[in-house]
């Protein structure tokens, strides 16, 4: 089986959070996929987010990373709040097996801002008009 992966590294790339990681040593058998997972807003269970980093995938495989939306993280099943913290781990797995989880790695930060406001003219004249 393959050794225990470094801890990934999380950062916020606008709308999206990357996950990246190493592939650690295979002990003489290609890696076939991850197991990666994140941090729920319990601060103690890890889920998986296959929609967007499906370890299974062979791009995410070959890339040793993968993009999860903030939206994703913020909704059920993680329900992370403005503010949190993004903490993964990942298991590397070949045909011998899979190897130890890694240790949880660092923690980007959930930070949303408000979009521009629109039709700020239109909006003022309107209440004017009452």
């Amino acid at each position: 089986m393959p050794e225990k992966p470094y801890a990934p590294t999380t950062t916020v790339n606008g709308p999206v959070v990357d996950i990246d990681f190493e592939a650690p040593f295979d002990n003489g058998s290609p890696i076939i996929g991850y197991i990666i997972t994140i941090r729920k807003s319990d601060n103690s269970t890890f889920e998986t987010e296959t929609t967007s980093c499906d370890g299974a995938n062979p791009t995410i495989t070959a890339q040793t990373i993968c993009s999860v939306p903030i939206s994703t993280l913020k909704a059920a099943a993680f329900t992370l709040p403005w503010g949190a913290e993004i903490w993964a781990k990942v298991v590397a797995i070949n045909l011998y097996g899979e190897s130890e989880v890694s240790e949880q790695g660092n923690g980007a930060i959930i930070l949303t801002y408000p979009d521009s406001p629109v039709n700020v003219a239109e909006d003022y004249s309107l209440r004017l008009a009452t």
